[in-house]
């Protein structure tokens, strides 16, 4: 990575008030230089180049900061239980770690290669409490031992709201939230409006801005669990990407 990518976590973090530390670019510039050396033969990302990786990886993934803090403020605790779901290269997962160290981090992902990779990152960057789980959401929402264990979870680019939904939703604990990340998603609310009441929850709030420097629209979709999701819930693997609630 060189001094752009610098520059870029800089400029942008003051602008999205998550101030970074000297310690934390490092981190960072560790992470995206494992990134992009493991891509050349194991297909991570299409971003590739110092400033795209330092915007729409890292910045992207630490707009989420301000909500795991408020939650963390909300349980009077550090150690609040955060599942990524569909983690990919570990985004929004593994950024947010670096910032909010409390944090106890489960990264869930369908392939296994991706998570090796992950398990790595981890322990290069000497990250506690982190830990990767070879699953397909459907199923560790079936799982007692996942289902309704984490305060937060979260999901970046992964499927439609409704289907989003239905993935996360179960995982959470009753009065615990799901925050998703999305472009524009007007027209995915409404969508998901059902699947959201069924799952026995709500949306709290949803957040629009623009990731600082660019054009490009974000939204964070705040669901609040108010209660347990009915025990059919999620259907078995591949029936929410085919039938959405």
């Amino acid at each position: 990575m060189n001094e752009e990518f610098n520059e870029v976590i800089n400029s942008a973090s003051g602008t999205i008030e998550v101030p970074v530390t000297a310690e934390d670019i490092n981190a960072f510039r560790i992470y995206a230089d494992m990134l992009v050396e493991t891509n050349k033969h194991m297909n991570l990302t299409a971003i590739t180049d110092d400033k795209g990786i330092a915007m729409l990886h890292f910045i992207d993934s630490l707009t989420l900061v301000q909500y795991l803090k408020s939650e963390q403020e909300r349980l009077g605790r550090e150690d609040i239980r955060v599942t990524d779901v569909g983690t990919g290269a570990g985004f929004p997962g593994i950024p947010l770690k670096i910032m909010v160290p409390g944090i106890d981090l489960t990264l869930m992902d369908s392939l296994a290669k991706r998570l090796k990779f992950l398990d790595e990152v981890t322990a290069e960057l000497g990250l506690a409490n982190v830990r990767t789980v070879h699953t397909r959401a459907e199923d560790a929402g079936r799982n007692s031992k996942f289902r309704e264990k984490f305060d937060l979870a979260v999901a970046r680019a992964v499927a439609p709201l409704p289907v989003l939904c239905e993935y996360c939703l179960p995982l959470v604990k009753p009065g615990g939230a799901f925050l998703a990340m999305k472009g524009h998603s007007e027209d995915e609310i409404k969508a998901a409006n059902h699947a959201i009441i069924e799952l026995g929850a709500t949306i709290e709030k949803t957040d629009e801005f623009t990731l600082p420097g660019t054009d490009n629209s974000r939204s964070v979709i705040v669901v609040r669990k108010l209660r347990p999701t009915p025990a059919k819930y999620p259907r078995k693997a591949g029936v929410p990407s085919k039938n959405p609630l």
